[in-house]
């Protein structure tokens, strides 16, 4: 299982240059043929992100496709886990969103995160990127 950090989504909807390889994790992630989980974090984050824009009729697609995912689930986080996530952020130097991210990969013991965050290199759970999942599982 992998956990999908805010950028994949953002990256697709905000028509980035590297939507299509995130397009493509997306659509194995909605047909179940890769497992993953996003953080309420990340919801939350793309939510404030997409209000501030306007644009109100994406992040209700946004939404609603979460609920047609097969290998997605959304991960609710805990105090003690956001608690965690602060003792992560001293002690790796990570900013807090990047520590819930990862204090919650620990907790899920995912085998990696997918993100183009470099932030995430060099921890205990490895950085991937959507193309090294699309490539491994097509």
């Amino acid at each position: 299982m992998y956990l999908i950090d805010t950028n994949i989504f953002l990256e697709v909807m905000l028509r980035r240059s590297r939507s299509l390889e995130c397009k493509e994790l997306l659509k194995m992630l909605r047909d179940g043929r890769v497992k993953g989980v996003v953080t309420d974090f990340t919801v939350y984050s793309i939510m404030i992100l997409l209000g501030k824009l306007g644009k109100l009729d994406e992040l209700r697609n946004f939404l609603l496709s979460l609920t047609a995912y097969k290998g997605l689930y959304v991960y609710n986080t805990s105090i003690s886990e956001k608690i965690k996530a602060i003792n992560i952020a001293s002690e790796t130097g990570l900013d807090i969103d990047d520590a819930i991210q990862y204090a919650i990969a620990l907790s899920v013991n995912a085998e990696a995160i997918i993100s183009f965050d470099k932030h995430f290199d060099n921890l205990k759970i490895p950085r991937k990127e959507p193309k090294d999942i699309v490539h491994l599982k097509m």
